[in-house]
């Protein structure tokens, strides 16, 4: 027997003996001939079988040919098998321009064949059988995409000496605030949190001398959202560097980053986006636009829209107003509000000494907000000041404010959600369809 070849390899092989495995997709039954959509991690093919049918007027038939037949016809969609047979090149096939005659068929999984979604199921009923949704040719290209974007952005940061790190995902106090901490009993009296970001371990690595890190990986929020860009669980990608002048670093290095990755999604699937999502993916042009977050809120009120939020942030609806004045304006998808009050902060943002404004920025993108990042307060006396205003006790920050105690460089980063990057990329509605197993408040399964 031939060893197992993928799909989109059947094209680049001369005619002649072939095996393939895969999942059944469709089945067509036809009086003379059988066709089998077979598809498998790379493409589907079409499998022909020439039927051979029971006939009283016939003589002695072929006993495996009529098993054959019969088994075909019996295949249900999603049943997995290993088909052996003959490739034919033949350009008038639609699917690929090859086709395999079956010779053998070995099943490996029946399915059932009632099949508990449809094409036009809802999503949440699509959650409930993620396995199944996810065989779709679209969603196995989200994440093939979302593979090309991790790994152009490790590429970025290691060809320029970042250190990847992983941080702990429990931790002995809150990584932010208290507020949205899942919240965990630990070995006798502890109480343990499940980590919101990897913040004050992305700070350690400048008091560590480590110069420059990233990590990707999961975080948590305790946040009770039903909005189509929230999840209790979510990949976070996040980078620190040290030596920094200012906010304005950090965004420099987070711009280039996006336009390489961009780049390299363009490149490997751009052909296959467009034929999927009906959208062109479109690398960033550097630098991208920037506005404060004063400009910002003037933007917002001169588009007749009154923004409702007392603190002085921009709401969803502000944040959309924002993009569509840039993409009128500078034809970018992407923009920078900079220069965010202190009071809607957290106390580890610098702050200009001048404005009292954070040296942080908010990075929008298609009108959804996808990071906050900032230059961080690195001098142990303002950071303890900070706390306390924000109503903080620094004896609960014991750990966090060593670092301080003993010598760190200016430095800051950012932290940006995969799944909302994702899902803007491919102008899906929610992350719960670019998220492989979405966690909200009421999904904790499959």
């Amino acid at each position: 027997m031939s060893e197992r070849v993928l799909v989109q390899q059947l094209k680049s092989l001369p005619a002649g003996p072939v095996s393939v495995s895969g999942w059944v997709e469709t089945v067509r039954d036809q009086k003379k001939v059988q066709f089998v959509v077979l598809r498998d991690e790379t493409g589907a093919v079409q499998l022909v079988n020439p039927a051979t049918r029971p006939s009283e007027e016939a003589g002695e038939q072929d006993a495996a040919a009529l098993a054959l037949t019969e088994t075909v016809g019996g295949l249900a969609n999603g049943t997995f098998l290993t088909v052996h047979g003959e490739l034919k090149h033949d350009e008038r096939v639609k699917l690929g321009g090859v086709e395999i005659k079956i010779g053998e068929l070995e099943i490996a999984a029946a399915a059932h064949p009632e099949t508990p979604i449809a094409a036009d199921s809802g999503l949440d009923k699509r959650m409930d059988w993620r396995f199944l949704d996810l065989r779709q040719r679209r969603n196995n290209l989200i994440f093939r995409v979302q593979t090309t974007l991790e790994h152009a952005m490790r590429t970025y940061w290691v060809e320029r000496d970042y250190i990847e790190i992983h941080t702990p995902k429990l931790m002995s106090s809150p990584s932010e605030s208290r507020a949205e901490l899942f919240q965990l009993d630990y070995f006798g009296d502890q109480t343990a949190y499940l980590a919101q970001s990897p913040q004050h371990f992305k700070q350690m690595a400048q008091a560590a001398g480590f110069g420059k890190v990233f990590e990707i990986a999961d975080a948590f929020r305790a946040d009770p959202s039903f909005t189509s860009r929230h999840a209790t669980e979510f990949t976070s990608i996040d980078a620190e560097i040290s030596w920094i002048d200012s906010h304005e670093d950090v965004a420099r290095m987070q711009e280039e980053l996006l336009a390489f990755a961009f780049t390299a999604v363009k490149e490997k699937h751009g052909a296959e986006i467009e034929e999927l999502f009906g959208l062109e993916v479109t690398v960033p042009a550097l630098p991208f636009p920037r506005l404060t977050l004063t400009q910002a809120r003037e933007v917002v009120a001169a588009s007749g829209y009154e923004n409702p939020r007392a603190d002085g942030d921009l709401d969803p609806e502000s944040e959309r107003r924002v993009a569509a004045y840039v993409k009128e304006t500078f034809d970018h998808d992407f923009v920078f509000v900079t220069e965010y009050f202190a009071g809607i902060r957290p106390f580890y943002h610098m702050r200009d000494p001048e404005t009292g404004l954070t040296k942080s920025y908010d990075l929008l993108y298609r009108g959804t907000e996808i990071t906050t990042g900032a230059q961080r307060e690195h001098r142990i006396e303002k950071l303890e000041e900070q706390a306390i205003e924000k109503g903080l006790d620094p004896a609960g920050l014991e750990h966090y404010l060593d670092f301080f105690r003993y010598g760190v460089p200016p430095h800051g980063g950012f932290g940006m959600g995969l799944a909302r990057l994702l899902m803007l990329l491919l102008g899906e509605s929610s992350i719960r369809e670019v998220t492989y197993l979405f966690r909200g408040p009421t999904r904790l399964a499959p």
